[in-house]
């Protein structure tokens, strides 16, 4: 008699048991694994800096190296170029980084936190749906700014259209995208082309805190330049992204090269 009691008794508390356990566990499991991106694409001796907010001119939070993991909390279109807002652990830190960096990217967007951020150049006052002028208009030239464009443009699009625009602003004298230091953003360089027949080329660019850097091109490429550092470059469209060393960064388009 006794045994059947407390055979009754485990029965009947693992019968109470069983619902609170089967309603418990789909609770345990609501919630979903974090998105992970891979820092990728960078130069060799490059870091990605993430920022604090979505600009290149934002505050650097942390760097990262090729290969570091990051959750990944959605990417937006900030002024025309995709910034993912990511997490790290290890440095612990929180911001933006360019999309182009990060693969895969999360498919989500991020709440307009970043909307009110303005965009880099342009005037902190302006309306938020105000459409951005072209560099061209924010190097001071007398042309008109484009007309907005109705769909989004490519990292390529976008990097060759300012490469471009900014060779011809400044009342005609020829600028390029340079950057001289590590980690430090893209600025404007003066320059002068030096032609050797139809498809050779000496371009010299001159820092804005002194010195200069002479870049030959032969066939119409990046071939060499007068540093006695590394030299590589890739090509997006008709745009020439050039690294020499470790931090001297160039854009330079076909055309400032070959002409129109």
């Amino acid at each position: 008699m006794m045994r059947r009691t407390v055979t009754l008794r485990k029965s009947l508390h693992a019968l109470i048991a069983a619902p609170l356990l089967m309603a418990a566990w789909p609770a345990a499991h609501a919630e979903e694994a974090p998105f992970i991106s891979v820092v990728t694409g960078l130069a060799p001796d490059d870091l990605l800096n993430v920022r604090a907010k979505p600009s290149a001119i934002g505050k650097t939070e942390a760097r990262l190296a090729a290969g570091a993991s990051v959750r990944n909390l959605g990417c937006n279109y900030i002024d025309g170029h995709p910034w993912c807002k990511v997490e790290s652990d290890n440095p612990k830190a929180t911001g933006w980084a360019p999309a182009r960096y990060l693969v895969p990217l999360n498919p989500a967007t991020v709440p307009d936190e970043a909307a009110d951020v303005p965009a880099v150049g342009t005037d902190a006052g302006a309306t938020p749906d105000a459409p951005p002028p072209d560099l061209t208009a924010r190097l001071g030239s007398a042309s008109q700014p484009a007309s907005p464009e109705t769909a989004p443009k490519s990292a390529a699009e976008i990097a060759m259209q300012d490469a471009y625009g900014l060779a011809l602003a400044a009342n005609g004298s020829l600028q390029i995208p340079c950057a001289r230091y590590v980690g430090q953003p893209m600025a404007s360089c003066a320059a002068s082309v030096t032609h050797k027949g139809t498809d050779k080329a000496d371009v010299t660019v001159t820092w804005p805190d002194g010195g200069s850097r002479v870049i030959s091109f032969d066939a119409g490429l990046p071939a060499s330049s007068d540093a006695g550092s590394d030299f590589r470059f890739t090509r997006e469209g008709k745009l020439n992204l050039i690294r020499i060393g470790v931090s001297e960064r160039f854009e330079i388009a076909d055309t400032v090269v070959l002409g129109d």
